[in-house]
């Protein structure tokens, strides 16, 4: 059986995954997701998807994190009408995502339009609209439970499997005949993370497409993570400052509020008043209590016992832009988890201006921050950012947290590849360069594969 592999996001960088797989005779699209970082990569959502979306039979959606499923209402506004496929939490996720991305695009495209109006210039158009997301809803298909398989013709068939990443993501196995099994890791989670379970192993594969977020680095261990948090918190209240938090809605911002409810429960949070200043991220925490399937152990014996652990006193939830603007009169002793998570936009960059020039202020950066992002700049040490085109000197105390990291670190990833017991063909994505080449390295050392190929953006292989 011809096997074709190409990568059109996702290579050559971390953000806008989508790797299509065409055999059997079917065009498979692995994620469909938006570029993130700076002005120049987010530029890339509005040109050529390289291949024709009416061409696609299957989107099989890994999960719903915005650089994996941001371009769906794009691919349908371009002709798609194949049928998209997810666990039932991806799509909770996806959903949410899509029409707040769209909302955003909205809200953008109107400002500027004002701006371009007087400038005499062209105003542009929303990358896809509210009506685009709803339409994209409608090819969703049946869901997938984790180690169903789920025949796509007679000759192609799919496993998902739990990638303990976010609720609801997978990492896939694809059956092409009796030849071939076609792994693609998604993006792979951190083990010994709060709510949802470590991720599974997968059985042996001919080929295996491997994201390497974290490659270069091996995580500190969650415990120590908790510690540093804890005391920063201390540390800046102490100085009678603010601690901000930007911070992913998806997992990131649930993971937090697990930790910092223990903290109040023991005793170990100091007084003053914590903020999810987030719509999405508090929706996000309605969806995960609907999936206690995804739970793990601990979590399911806090619901047995009433105890919900994205909940504790003190904790006040923001949902209107009001309630949000009213947090920047408490000058002391809140804790500010807002998104976005990179703070390339939401209610983060307000907060921010309201604090990163306050010495006695923190800054605490808890995920990846991606090249070319405000985060990034701040976390790089920059003096002086750029918020709303206002010039600030970054006086903040910066804190990089990086043992809550929703990514595999290199260890895990080594762990879990050894598990496809040397593949005919690896393919390195979803990392930097630096990353990537270290990970090659690591590989090579292991000999945890025949074939490693690194792609770049829209190279294919005929395997």
């Amino acid at each position: 059986m011809s096997i074709t592999l190409s990568f059109h996001g996702g290579a050559g960088g971390v953000t806008g995954s989508c790797h299509l797989l065409s055999a059997g005779g079917l065009n498979i699209l692995i994620d469909c997701g938006f570029f993130q970082g700076g002005f120049e990569t987010e530029q890339r959502n509005r040109g050529d998807f390289g291949f024709d979306p009416a061409s696609i039979d299957y989107l099989l959606l890994t999960h719903g994190h915005l650089d994996h499923c941001g371009r769906i209402p794009l691919l349908v506004k371009n002709g798609f009408r194949g049928k998209i496929i997810c666990t039932s939490a991806t799509y909770d996720i996806a959903k949410i995502i899509m029409l707040d991305t769209a909302k955003i695009q909205e809200e953008d495209s109107e400002h500027w339009q004002k701006i371009s109006k007087r400038k005499g210039l062209e105003p542009p158009e929303p990358l896809h609209t509210t009506l685009d997301a709803l339409d994209a809803l409608r090819y969703f298909g049946d869901f997938a439970e984790y180690g169903e398989t789920v025949r796509l013709n007679n000759q192609i068939s799919v496993t998902f499997r739990d990638a303990g990443h976010i609720i609801g993501a997978s990492f896939l196995e694809i059956e092409a005949g009796k030849e071939k099994r076609i792994v693609f890791s998604g993006d792979l989670g951190n083990r010994n993370k709060p709510i949802i379970k470590d991720p599974q192993y997968p059985q042996k594969a001919d080929i295996c497409v491997i994201e390497g977020t974290y490659s270069d680095r091996k995580h500190k261990d969650v415990e120590t993570s908790v510690t540093e948090l804890r005391e920063a918190i201390i540390e800046t209240f102490a100085r009678g400052g603010n601690v901000l938090i930007p911070s992913f809605a998806i997992e990131r911002a649930q993971d937090l509020l697990f930790y910092l409810g223990h903290m109040y429960y023991e005793n170990e949070l100091p007084n003053g008043k914590v903020f999810l200043d987030s719509p999405m991220a508090i929706g996000v925490n309605d969806i995960m209590r609907r999936h206690p399937e995804c739970f793990d152990e601990e979590t399911n014996t806090l619901l047995r016992n009433n105890h919900d652990p994205l909940s504790f006193p003190g904790l006040h939830l923001t949902k209107t832009p009001d309630d949000s603007r009213k947090i920047n009169y408490t000058g002391s002793h809140a804790i500010i988890i807002a998104g976005s998570g990179m703070c390339t936009g939401g209610r983060i960059k307000h907060h921010l201006k309201h604090n990163i020039w306050r010495k006695e202020s923190s800054i605490i950066f808890v995920g990846y921050q991606a090249e070319g992002s405000l985060g990034r700049q701040i976390v790089d040490g920059e003096k002086t950012v750029k918020i709303f085109d206002e010039s600030f000197r970054v006086r903040a105390k910066v804190y990089t947290i990086g043992g809550f990291s929703a990514h595999a670190d290199r260890d895990i990833l080594l762990d879990w590849l050894k598990r496809c017991e040397n593949p005919e063909h690896l393919f390195l994505v979803h990392g930097e360069k630096q990353a990537l080449t270290s990970f090659e390295k690591d590989i090579r050392k292991d000999n945890l594969a025949r074939e490693i190929h690194t792609p770049n953006l829209n190279q294919s292989y005929t395997l």
